[in-house]
């Protein structure tokens, strides 16, 4: 039996890359751990949070969760406190939340030579959206249209904006949509697209999907492109970091060969 047991959850869930990410990093470091995942929709939480045993030691977290996990922690880090979003927690003496979805934007940005930006619109106004606003700001963006289903529930990324000095307009996705220095898809992968204006040659995406790939929107992209198994990558990372050392800054011993055998598990 494995000595500790960790799991990604979320619905739908069973596409997900995670357990290869983090099986890997798991076998390079010589750690007996089990890590896999576990199908948990909206409302759903709660009740397998309180299942658990003292053998479990963290979780993943993705749709519906991130937002729902909150009131269910005992402390949150800085991001997650900024964000209202938690992709990681960490299960030692109490219920710990960590956002590292922000770094993992960033690394993948640095990653696949994404230059400087200053405007950016973001379709999806979900808590990933939320990650993607305070990473862009990190990236030099000043101004931010996010494209929302329903805009009005879209509203704290608005506040969100003002307190990270992002200027966000708000918009529905079925609205005229504006050029920017960056597209940022947080839609699932089988969501419809909106109408999108004519981006230029140098314009960056992002687009949080990964399977199928290359994505609808990635198919002849000019500019540089971000996937998200670069983003699902390096936020899982930043995971094991918590995981094995918990601190998402402290890095692993051989985090090179940590890093390289988690993308080979990938194929990235």
């Amino acid at each position: 039996m494995a000595d500790r047991r960790l799991a990604v959850l979320g619905s739908p869930i069973g596409h997900s890359r995670s357990p290869a990410l983090h099986g890997a990093a798991y076998r390079e470091l010589g750690l007996d751990w089990e890590y896999d995942r576990r199908e948990v929709r909206s409302g759903e939480l709660a009740e397998f949070l309180e299942g658990l045993d003292g053998s479990w030691l963290g979780l993943s977290l993705t749709m519906p969760l991130k937002r729902e996990v909150l009131p269910m922690l005992d402390t949150e880090d800085d991001l997650v406190r900024l964000t209202g979003a938690a992709n990681t927690v960490l299960l030692q003496d109490g219920r710990h939340g960590f956002n590292t979805d922000i770094g993992g934007i960033g690394a993948a940005f640095a990653e696949r030579g994404v230059p400087l930006l200053e405007s950016a619109l973001v379709l999806g106004g979900g808590a990933t959206a939320s990650s993607v606003l305070v990473a862009l700001r990190d990236h030099g963006v000043r101004s931010a249209t996010i494209a929302a289903r329903s805009p009005e529930k879209a509203a704290p990324l608005a506040e969100l904006g003002d307190a990270v000095g992002v200027d966000v307009t708000l918009t529905g996705l079925d609205d005229d949509l504006p050029v920017a220095d960056i597209l940022v898809s947080t839609l699932p992968g089988e969501a419809p697209l909106p109408a999108l204006p004519p981006f230029p040659p140098s314009a960056a995406l992002l687009d949080v999907a990964y399977d199928p790939w290359p994505s609808r929107l990635a198919q002849g992209w000019a500019g540089p492109v971000v996937n998200g198994l670069d983003m699902l990558l390096h936020q899982a990372l930043l995971q094991v970091r918590v995981f094995r050392n918990g601190d998402p800054a402290a890095p692993l011993p051989g985090e090179d060969a940590v890093l390289k055998a988690m993308r080979d598990a990938v194929g990235g």
